[in-house]
């Protein structure tokens, strides 16, 4: 008997999943509701199409397509009956399922100040979280100069940044003293705040927003210590919120995300969750590589493949590759624990790193600017493989006391094991392998192992390894 299984949400976990599940055999039909009426896309590169360096259908995902799999877009599931096992959509239909996954995602949070406090956002007045959010930025833009961002997390800076690129000038509002603090500390966050001032960022710390007014005209954002800014576009970038309304109407256990075990499963047998949505041993994800891995867990769960597959979260990195800037921070920055620790800074330069070890393991690391170890810093977090005993050499990017770094000057001796792409978890083996099986371009090598299609900061190193393979094989490279 072919097994139905629904899928609520069509964004970067639910299309995962999709895609997962039609790529194991059996005998199952695949439904995919996603409320928005796009196709599905990376949500990471929004910020890299507001800086218009790409178009909108360099952000779309490759879907599943054909026999077993059926996409329905702009379709809101308004309800969940666990008894009768049918969702009930916006426009009447009940589809029945015999396993049910949510990847509902989450909602931007908008602060309930005077003047975004109605039941529609005035127009100047926009959230950056969807696609459709970034068309109205860009609409907006279009005869703007002045631009206000609410919020100095990730997300806030890399709008802040890609609409900078276009030439407008961007002030970035933040109440707390320093950028980014969650992955961050105050120096780093220093130099971060210094490096975007050079690209036509200016910061207001440690002041919040009291009040927005908006008209036709442009939007004033008053602030606490008494000053108002005037700008003609407001992005609110305040964080996000799981999306949990349908599962909580439904009667799932539901915390600050949807409760799910190992195996993904909510407190109903026959429904799972994944992706933002999601709160998982405690803790939610809000990134795309755990997202990822739980859609291939739940595969091979709801395949048969591995009926006792389990999630199991790994240290996440967090990356801001923008034009001017690059980043990684890894581990608790505000933690103070046992072992050592290793700061370098030059704000000039625009470069600060930070390293805690402890027994010889990196615990965090704060890499800010061109520092040539990042890679090799980011693969002894995630293994948890011994540091060298010259620190200098990931600290400074320089190997061991000499001449700079050069942790991969050949990927010849990068290890098979060594993760290139940290979102999809692709080794070099992988990519190897692929190469190995007739993949002779780089958009084939991606197509294959899905290497670079995450957040993209892993696209030179994918098109490296390529080049080498194409030299060592001697057969030429399309690029």
């Amino acid at each position: 008997m072919t097994e139905r299984i629904v899928i609520v949400g069509n964004g970067m976990a639910g299309a995962r999943l999709a895609g997962e599940l039609h790529a194991r055999d059996g005998d199952r039909k695949v439904t995919v509701l996603g409320a928005e009426p796009h196709r599905a896309y990376n949500r990471i590169m929004l910020s890299t199409l507001l800086a218009g360096k790409i178009g909108e259908p360099d952000v779309e995902l490759a879907e599943v397509a054909g026999q077993g799999v059926d996409l329905r877009t702009g379709v809101t599931v308004t309800a969940i009956d666990r008894a009768d096992r049918t969702v009930r959509t916006h426009d009447g239909d009940r589809i029945p399922y015999d396993h049910l996954v949510l990847a509902t995602g989450s909602r931007a949070l908008v602060p309930p100040l005077p003047g975004l406090d109605g039941p529609e956002l005035p127009e100047r007045v926009v959230p950056f979280r969807t696609l459709d959010d970034c068309r109205r930025i860009l609409a907006v833009a279009e005869g703007a100069r002045r631009v206000l961002v609410l919020g100095g997390g990730l997300l806030g800076l890399e709008a802040a940044r890609g609409l900078a690129a276009r030439g407008l000038d961007v002030a970035v509002v933040h109440p707390v003293p320093y950028l980014m603090e969650r992955q961050l500390d105050p120096a780093g966050a220093a130099v971060l705040a210094r490096t975007l001032a050079g690209l036509g960022v200016t910061t207001h710390l440690a002041v919040s927003a009291t009040a927005v007014a908006a008209d036709a005209h442009g939007v004033r954002l008053d602030l606490a210590d008494g000053r108002s800014l005037d700008a003609d576009l407001l992005v609110i970038s305040c964080g996000v919120r799981p999306d949990t309304a349908l599962a909580a109407a439904a009667g799932l256990a539901v915390e600050r995300g949807v409760l799910v075990d190992d195996r993904l499963r909510t407190s109903d047998r026959r429904i799972s969750a994944i992706g933002d949505c999601v709160q998982h041993d405690g803790a939610l994800t809000g990134l795309v590589a755990p997202a990822w891995a739980q859609a291939r867990v739940l595969a091979q769960v709801l395949s048969g493949e591995d009926p006792l597959a389990r999630y199991r979260p790994k240290p996440m990195v967090t990356r801001l590759k923008a034009a001017g800037i690059d980043l990684a921070a890894m581990g608790d920055p505000a933690g103070d624990g046992p072992g050592e620790e290793l700061t370098f800074t030059d704000p000039a330069r625009g470069t600060y790193a930070r390293l805690r070890i402890h027994d010889e393991r990196l615990t965090a690391a704060i890499l800010l600017g061109d520092n040539p170890a990042v890679g090799t810093v980011i693969q002894l977090f995630d293994r948890g493989q011994p540091v060298p005993a010259d620190r200098r050499s990931l600290l400074l990017g320089r190997a061991f006391g000499a001449a700079p770094a050069e942790p991969a000057a050949t990927p010849a001796l990068m290890p098979d094991a060594a993760t290139v792409c940290q979102c999809n978890n692709v080794s070099k083996g992988a990519l190897v392998s692929c190469w190995r099986s007739g993949a002779r371009t780089v958009d084939a090598v991606v197509a294959g192992t899905r290497a670079g299609t995450g957040c993209g900061g892993c696209r030179d190193a994918v098109a490296g390894i390529v080049e080498w393979l194409s030299s060592v094989d001697s057969v030429e490279v399309a690029r």
